[in-house]
Parts: C-alpha cells; sequence; structure tokens
C-alpha cells in the first residue's frame, strides 16, 4: 500500500504576512482546485490520478516549501504541503493555508483507514465555508482490513460528497469528475456558524473569519484586528464532533493484529526501536553513502567524467580555442566551466540526489520516516531540532552534499539553519572518513581518542549555540503514523523522478556559478595566493608541513582531496590529530557550497563558508598548541 508524506522541504523565510496572489496565477476565467489533507494521504497520487502529469514544480513566494501545479478539466489543480489543520504554526501550513483561502473547491483527500485524525482537517475545511469534496482515498486497504464506512452517512453529516477512491488504481475518477460540478459549502454547526457571522461584519471571508477566531495572528494582521483567542474553544467542539461521526460511520471494524501493526509499534518503543533505527540507518549509509556517494559515484565520476567525458570534450573545444588559452582553461581546464559543471552535476550530484530521494521515498511509502523521526526526537532536541532531523545528519557521513538538500524535511527554517551548519562544521563525509580513519589507525589510539572529543564537542557546541542564540524554539513534532506497508514501486519511481529533476534543474545555474568562480581564480592567480597566504598559518600555527597549506585549499574543491593530500605526508601522530580536525572542521566542497547557497542563500551560505574557515584553523590551532 502507498504512504504519502508531505513534508517538504526548505530556505531565507520572512514572516509570511501576505499571499503572493500572482504565484497562483488568479483569473476568474480559470478557477482552482486544491488538494488538501494530513501527510501520508496519498494526495501525490491523487494529483498524478487527476492532472496526469506535472506540469509545474516550484517553490511558493518567500520560501522553499515546494507546491505543484497542474490541470484537471479547465482547472488549475495544485497540491499543497501535508498540514493537520489550516492555521500557522509552521512553513507548511502557512503556505497551504494561503492557497486554501484562494481555492474555489478545495479536495480533501482523507486516509479511509485513519477516519479519527483526518475528519478533524475535513471539519475545519467546512467550517471556513469552503466549497468540499471528500475523496477516501485507500479503500483497497478499508476492504482487505474489513472496516466498513459508512459513505452515505459521512455525507449526511458533513453535507457534502464524500467518495470511495483508489488513487494509485484510478477508482473513483468518474464519481470525481461529476462531483466538482455540484461541489458544495457543508454543514456547520449552529453556534459557530452564528459567531462566524458577527467576525463577517469585520472580516470579509468566512474562511478568514474562522482563522482569526481560531488566533492565527497572521491573517488577523492582514485585517488590522486583534486575533481571537477561541483557538481551544473552537478545537474541542470540533474534535467532539469529529469522535461523534466516526462513532456513527465506523462498523465492524478487524481487531486482528496484523504484521504491520505489530512493527508499527516496536518502531515507535525504545526497547525495539533503537535496534531497528540502526539497523535502518546503516542500510541506508550502505546504499547512499556507501554505494552510490562512492562505488557509483567513484565510477561516473572517475571513469565516465574525467575518463570519457572531459577528454571528448576538452578535444572538442581545443579544435576551436587552443589549449594554451586561457578561454580554452576558463571553459575546459582542470577547473573549467563546461567540464568541472556537467561533471559534477551529472556524473557526482544526479546520483546522490536520486538515490536519497529513492531511499526518503522507500521510507515514506513504508511509513516507517514519521515512527523514526518520533523515537530520535528526544536525542536531538537539546540541539534545537526535532527527531526528523536525525536523517540528514546521518546522511551527512555519505556525503554532506545530499544531506544538505535533506534538511528540507524539516518543518522550520530555524532548524534547517542549525541542522546545515552542523553537517557543514563538524561531520565528515564517506569519501573523508576513509581517509581518516586510516590515518587515525596508524596514529593510535591517544590521537583518534582526542579527534573524536574534538569533532563531537564542536558537533554539540554548534547546535546548542544556535539553539541559544537564533530566535525561536524547536517545532514540536506532530505527526501521523501510518500503517508500516509494503511501498508501491511506481509511487516510489514517481516521487524519486519528480524531486531529483525539480532539484537539478534549479542546481544546474548555482554549480555553473560556481565552477566559473574557481577557474577565474585559477586563471588569475588568486587560487595560489591563497595557498601562499595560508602557508605561514599552516606551519605556525597549525605546526604543519607548509604542503598542508595546498591540501587545505583542495578541500575547497573536493574535501576527499584535501584529505587525500594529507595521506601523503609525512606526519607526526599529533600532526595526523590537528591536520584531520583542521581538515573536517574545513569548509565544505564546491559542490556541498553551491547547494547550502542554493537551499540556504547567499547571506546564510557564505556566513556559515567564512565561520568553518575560522573555526578550523582556529580549533587546530589550539589543539595543535596543547598537544604538539
Amino acid at each position: 500500500m502507498m504512504s504519502e508524506s508531505e513534508q517538504h522541504e526548505s530556505l531565507h523565510i520572512e514572516k509570511h504576512r501576505h499571499a503572493d496572489l500572482r504565484f497562483l496565477e488568479r483569473n476568474l476565467a480559470k478557477p482552482k482546485i486544491v488538494l488538501a489533507g494530513n501527510p501520508n494521504v496519498g494526495k501525490s497520487a491523487v494529483f498524478n490520478a487527476l492532472s496526469r502529469l506535472y506540469v509545474d514544480v516550484s517553490n511558493y513566494p518567500g520560501t522553499t516549501v515546494e507546491v505543484v501545479r497542474g490541470s484537471y478539466r479547465g482547472f488549475d489543480l495544485y497540491d499543497t504541503p501535508g498540514i493537520y489543520g489550516v492555521s500557522s504554526f509552521n512553513e507548511e501550513e502557512r503556505v497551504a493555508r494561503d492557497i486554501i483561502l484562494e481555492a474555489d473547491i478545495v479536495v480533501n483527500v482523507v486516509n479511509a483507514t485513519h477516519l479519527e485524525c483526518d475528519l478533524f482537517l475535513t471539519q475545519q475545511l467546512i467550517d471556513m465555508g469552503k466549497r468540499v469534496i471528500v475523496l477516501l482515498n485507500f479503500m483497497d486497504d478499508v476492504k482487505k482490513n474489513d472496516i466498513r464506512i459508512d459513505v452515505e452517512a459521512l455525507k449526511h453529516f458533513f453535507g457534502v460528497d464524500v467518495i470511495p477512491f483508489v488513487a494509485v488504481q484510478g477508482v473513483g475518477l468518474s464519481e470525481f469528475e461529476e462531483a466538482v460540478g455540484t461541489a458544495r459549502e457543508g454543514t456547520q454547526r449552529e453556534e459557530l456558524h452564528a459567531a462566524l457571522h458577527e467576525m463577517l461584519k469585520i472580516v470579509g471571508s468566512q474562511a478568514e473569519a474562522l482563522l482569526v477566531m481560531e488566533g492565527d495572528e497572521f491573517v488577523a494582521e492582514r485585517h488590522g484586528v486583534p486575533p481571537v483567542d477561541k483557538r481551544e474553544e473552537i478545537y474541542i467542539c470540533r474534535r467532539n464532533r469529529v469522535n461523534y461521526i466516526v462513532s456513527q460511520v465506523l462498523r465492524d471494524v478487524s481487531t486482528q493484529r496484523r504484521l504491520s501493526d505489530t512493527l508499527g509499534r516496536w518502531a515507535v518503543r525504545p526497547l525495539t526501536g533503537i535496534p531497528m533505527i540502526l539497523a535502518m540507518l546503516y542500510l541506508v549509509y550502505l546504499f547512499v553513502g556507501k554505494l552510490v556517494a562512492q562505488d557509483i559515484v567513484g565510477f561516473t565520476e572517475k571513469e565516465i567524467g574525467h575518463g570519457i567525458w572531459e577528454p571528448w570534450l576538452r578535444d572538442f573545444v581545443g579544435a576551436a580555442v587552443p589549449p594554451p588559452s586561457w578561454l580554452n582553461t576558463l571553459l575546459v581546464g582542470e577547473f573549467g566551466v563546461l567540464t568541472l559543471t556537467t561533471t559534477y552535476l551529472v556524473f557526482l550530484l544526479l546520483p546522490l540526489v536520486a538515490s536519497f530521494y529513492f531511499a526518503l521515498a522507500i521510507m515514506e511509502d513504508s511509513g516507517y520516516l514519521p515512527r523514526l523521526a518520533t523515537l530520535a526526537d528526544r536525542l536531538v532536541s537539546a540541539l534545537g531540532l526535532n527527531g526528523k532531523s536525525i536523517i540528514p545528519l546521518i546522511l551527512g557521513f555519505g556525503c554532506v552534499t545530499s544531506a544538505t538538500i535533506a534538511t528540507r524535511v524539516l518543518g522550520s527554517e530555524r532548524e534547517r539553519t542549525i541542522a546545515t551548519a552542523i553537517l557543514q562544521f563538524a561531520i565528515p563525509c564517506s569519501a573523508q572518513l576513509a581517509v581518516i580513519a586510516a590515518l587515525l589507525a596508524g596514529a593510535g589510539f591517544f590521537p583518534m581518542l582526542v579527534y573524536s572529543v574534538v569533532i563531537l564537542s564542536v558537533f554539540v557546541g554548534i547546535g546548542t549555540t544556535l539553539h541559544r542564540f537564533l530566535k525561536g524554539e524547536a517545532t514540536p513534532l506532530f505527526l501521523d503514523l501510518p500503517p508500516m506497508r509494503l511501498p508501491r514501486v511506481r509511487n516510489v519511481a514517481r516521487k524519486m523522478a519528480a524531486r531529483t529533476y525539480a532539484f537539478m534543474t534549479e542546481a544546474a545555474g548555482w554549480f555553473f556559478l560556481g565552477a566559473l568562480a574557481v577557474a577565474v581564480m585559477q586563471l588569475t592567480g588568486a587560487l595560489e595566493a591563497v595557498v601562499s597566504f595560508l602557508t605561514p598559518l599552516t606551519t605556525s600555527w597549525l605546526q604543519l608541513p607548509a604542503e598542508a597549506s595546498r591540501a587545505f585549499v583542495m578541500g575547497v574543491v573536493r574535501r576527499d582531496f584535501g584529505a587525500a593530500g594529507l595521506y601523503h605526508m609525512t606526519l607526526t601522530s599529533m600532526q595526523i590529530t590537528v591536520a584531520l580536525i583542521t581538515i573536517t572542521l574545513f569548509v565544505p566542497c564546491i559542490a556541498s557550497l553551491m547547494v547550502m547557497i542554493k537551499e540556504r542563500g547567499w547571506k546564510e551560505g557564505v556566513f556559515i563558508w567564512i565561520g568553518t574557515w575560522i573555526a578550523a584553523f582556529l580549533i587546530g590551532g589550539l589543539v595543535s598548541q596543547m598537544v604538539i
């Protein structure tokens, strides 16, 4: 059975005070259908079934929350991030809220096996006065598990069309087509209806009137009115109504324990869940960090990129632009714009990004991802993160570049900043780890202990410091725990392909600029100037051989280039420790830097980048002065 996570991933965000209606392409001649639902209800599959293809995947203005837009029979069709309610608790909810407010018809996708959880949002959409159609998705699971739902009773209680649906099989599409023409507002509680009409005298829309009454500060500020703090009262009444409806429409629910239920319970209990986490993370590391980042990328980058593609490209360009010229060096030199950009994008980054999104889609569709985050939540709370951050932090030991992409699963800009900084400062990628392990193994136990203590201290120190000084708090972990199930191959492939394509098209420009900057530095001599500048610092402060400065500079291009450069030097055991501490804390490679700038923006990306330079030489030097 398919499970879908709507956790979309993000960049610098200002407080989103006003919806950008241009982004929604407001056009009276083309009304909007908006899909809304909890995480893991199969909205992406519903979107695919209705639109047949992705027309546009783009970031909502001021955020990096992705919004997918397509077409359905004369309507603009929008897919929104998964939410548990229309509110402003996090970035995803604010984006979903603004799009839902502009909807002509809201299609509420519900997991039919989780009515108790999902129908709360259904009732809120009805309370907002939106024209609503309810799709009961996963009806094949309902039948399989012997769950009886009185669909006619649901229609009666909500006053809107309720359609049994199986998105991946196209079941219910014809009924949905008919329902679009008769979409209507649903049934509200009388007391809420009266209170809303009082608020309508101040706020011009029933939907926004409800949000003001529920204490939404953003919507209240739009209308210049103070928010009304009746959220708890409204929520309790809504929950009671939903509980009553569920009690009336569910019949003969099977209580037989299934394997998926047992696995689901084991996954969130510390005694059984921690071994499951370790096993799963090890498998992800083996797949993304070792098989792809080392073996596959090692082949595609070295054998195809450097061995076949770049020589052919140099011969092709060299026929028109002779090799000694500056233009030839700029285009196809060691750091050429054409050679470096295409090799990094196609032969290095593409396999990493695709493998990450494949692993993420497997975890999403199996229902394991929310359980992993739940169990890890306490471990990372002291760093200002919630449980979802465990995924990028672990992936960082495979590849910091793909781990930086993975910070998109986090719920706030604050958390993404903390996780990105930890990744760039304190986590060595798999390419470095191999060299680090080999050097430390020969250095002895004490150097290994010093290295481990210093890097772990930086890891904790970066997180706790940013947690203390960045505004805000860690977002609470609100997650639906869907049934554990086997993922659907087609759905996993679609998610992987769509997300990989969207990322690669966005990243191409950044890599071109990065390659251009490095090539210009080489042509102008700036690269050698940096080496010369670092040499006194390397020899006197770090107490390392002068050639170590070149290894550090090469680490800017590729982290493993720098680490490999240290491998061939004659160093004492404590010099090895200092060199490895410095190279681990040193600047991210150009691939990681470009992705970081794309994800976090120029200001934050450059700030972290400069911070890694300072921290690497400062901490490395302090250790050197103490132990050498």
